[in-house]
């Protein structure tokens, strides 16, 4: 057997730092909507109390903010999807959790341009299977296959 050499100093790609960040950023995205969303606090109010115990980089921070911010101003848009490619159910019913992954999901694929939309499917997939259970991370991946598919048909 070969033995690679150990090296100190490796240091990921750019693209990994980037996807890195961005799913740093995303977490605490989520995790800021969510406390918007059942805290019931104003964005400001979460995001001036949240900066101050996060240890979050500033680049990641301002990622963060800027999809919490943008999928709160834009529910009234996002959330009509939501309803209408989750059959039977109303955003009421659904778990917390699934609800603010499924708005951060659906406002990166119709406002983020430069976020893939599989990419948008994939970290809610993941962050569902963290903070949700694995029925919730396929409920989640079906709604938003089927917003994805309807959208590039168009």
């Amino acid at each position: 057997m070969v033995e690679l050499p150990v090296t100190t100093d490796y240091q990921p790609s750019t693209t990994n730092r980037i996807m890195g960040k961005r799913r740093s950023g995303r977490e605490l995205a989520f995790r800021l909507l969510f406390q918007i969303d059942v805290g019931g606090g104003t964005p400001s109010e979460v995001f001036d109390t949240a900066r101050i115990a996060s240890e979050a980089t500033p680049e990641v921070w301002h990622f963060a903010v800027n999809l919490a911010r943008g999928v709160w101003e834009n529910r009234a848009e996002i959330d009509p999807y939501i309803e209408r490619f989750a059959a039977g159910w109303t955003l009421e019913r659904m778990a917390n959790a699934d609800r603010n992954l499924l708005r951060l999901a659906m406002y990166e694929m119709l406002h983020r341009e430069d976020i893939p939309p599989s990419v948008s499917i994939n970290e809610a997939v993941e962050l569902a299977k963290r903070y949700s259970t694995a029925e919730s991370a396929k409920f989640i991946n079906g709604i938003l296959g089927s917003f994805s598919r309807e959208r590039n048909a168009c």
